[in-house]
């Protein structure tokens, strides 16, 4: 029996409430020209700021001709050549024309950039090999201009990996306006315009390969604008890192199938108060959901107590994840063990059956709403294997799902020793 693995990210991010989804990552901030403007330019000195900004752009900053306007400064050069040996003024004259057609075209284009501000937003998390959105947010900041023909530069790759310094680029790639870099990143391309006082986004599509950390970079914003003789970009090195979980894997179940059934009255991934028997009053733990909150009895202790179902102390299952490089030598099934893992974990909180997930030797952690099951997924991806063997090996208790390599290949996962499933 072949499954896909469980509720996926769009499923927990449904679950969790909007507090939950704050806690992975607050709004960045807006950054760009018009953020410049605000935070440096003191009031009449506003002209200062804009002039320094033209001698002295910032990094990254970068003006070039594009194919058109080469052919444009070919024709100019014809033109100044023929006029200077004949003393036409009607060639004079085209030619102050043409002069005139790129200095406008020059000076709108540095207007284009003026007071613009945006920001770069990454999901909360990202899972490797799913498709996922990044998304810029561009601000006009003017008053009376609006924006037009602006496209922008992404890449993205792990955290702490060095770019290969980029050769020099050739004839075709300048004509081709892909900059000055032959490794050049994606370009993505906001259509239509953004009136002055408006806002407007653009995605970039991007799939990670891998779990850990990835580091997504909006290197540079650039526009054609108005004319398409001349192409700029202004330099950002906006910088934002994500978790990429691992990817779900496709498993085979075994046995145990008690370890897939849902208990009678279990908990499902949205916990709120049940019809069931109340077993107990306890202490408020970080997780519980505030309906639960029992307020005489934390009228009379002082403290926040809340209500225990008996469904809730009905037998679950804890996810117990062992590293050791002795038993996990391979990488590629290292990584298979963590797809697994992350799997299941969210395949059993659906089902209600997840009680406890630990890593190593940590303490159990309980699983009482969509966060924990997040905060899990967030430590498989930089989980990384120990050295020597497996730490806390032998952990004895009911209802333990452990993992174990098959063959060269291959991982199996067994609850009090019994074959559960398979990848």
């Amino acid at each position: 029996m072949t499954s896909a693995g469980g509720p996926g990210i769009s499923t927990l991010a449904a679950e969790s409430s909007a507090s939950d989804l704050a806690a992975h990552g607050r709004a960045p901030e807006w950054r760009g020209t018009g953020w410049r403007h605000r935070r440096r330019a003191p009031p009449g000195r506003r002209w200062r700021y804009a002039l320094w900004s033209v001698l002295l752009p910032s990094r990254g900053t970068r003006v070039w001709p594009t194919l058109p306007g080469f052919l444009l400064g070919a024709v100019v050069l014809g033109l100044a050549g023929a006029a200077y040996n004949t003393a036409s003024n009607i060639l004079f004259i085209t030619l102050s024309l043409l002069l005139s057609c790129l200095l406008l075209g020059g000076l709108l284009l540095w207007l284009n950039f003026s007071r613009l501000a945006w920001r770069l937003r990454l999901p909360p998390a990202l899972r490797a090999g799913a498709e996922q959105a990044a998304t810029v947010e561009i601000r006009n900041d003017r008053r009376v201009l609006p924006a037009y023909a602006l496209w922008f530069e992404l890449s993205a790759a792990p955290a702490g990996q060095a770019a290969a310094p980029a050769p020099l680029p050739t004839a075709r790639q300048l004509l081709s306006g892909k900059g000055w870099r032959t490794d050049a990143p994606e370009r993505v391309t906001l259509r239509g315009r953004i009136d002055p006082g408006e806002n407007s986004g653009v995605e970039w599509r991007l799939r990670p390969a891998r779990r850990g950390v990835l580091r997504v970079e909006l290197e540079s914003a650039g526009s054609v604008f108005p004319f398409g003789f001349l192409s700029a970009a202004v330099g950002i090195g906006l910088e934002r890192e994500a978790l990429v979980w691992p990817a779900t894997v496709d498993y085979r179940r075994f046995g145990a199938a008690s370890a897939w059934r849902p208990q009678p009255g279990a908990r499902r991934a949205s916990t709120g108060p049940r019809s069931d028997d109340l077993r107990a009053v306890r202490r408020y733990a970080p997780g519980d959901p505030p309906r639960r909150v029992h307020w005489k009895a934390t009228a009379r202790t002082g403290r926040l107590m809340v209500r225990e179902f008996a469904s809730e102390r009905e037998d679950g299952l804890q996810l117990w994840l062992q590293t050791g490089e002795e038993t996990w030598p391979r990488e590629e099934q290292f990584e298979l063990l963590c797809g697994l893992a992350a799997t299941l974990a969210e395949e059993l909180f659906r089902l209600g059956r997840l009680r406890s997930v630990a890593i190593n030797g940590a303490a159990p952690a309980p699983v009482r709403a969509a966060r924990d099951v997040e905060a899990f997924l967030d430590q498989l991806a930089v989980v990384a294997r120990t050295a020597g063997p497996d730490a806390g090996a032998g952990r004895a208790g009911h209802g333990v799902m452990t993992f174990a390599p098959d063959g060269a290949r291959g991982v199996i996962a067994y609850v009090d020793g019994t074959k559960a499933a398979a990848a």
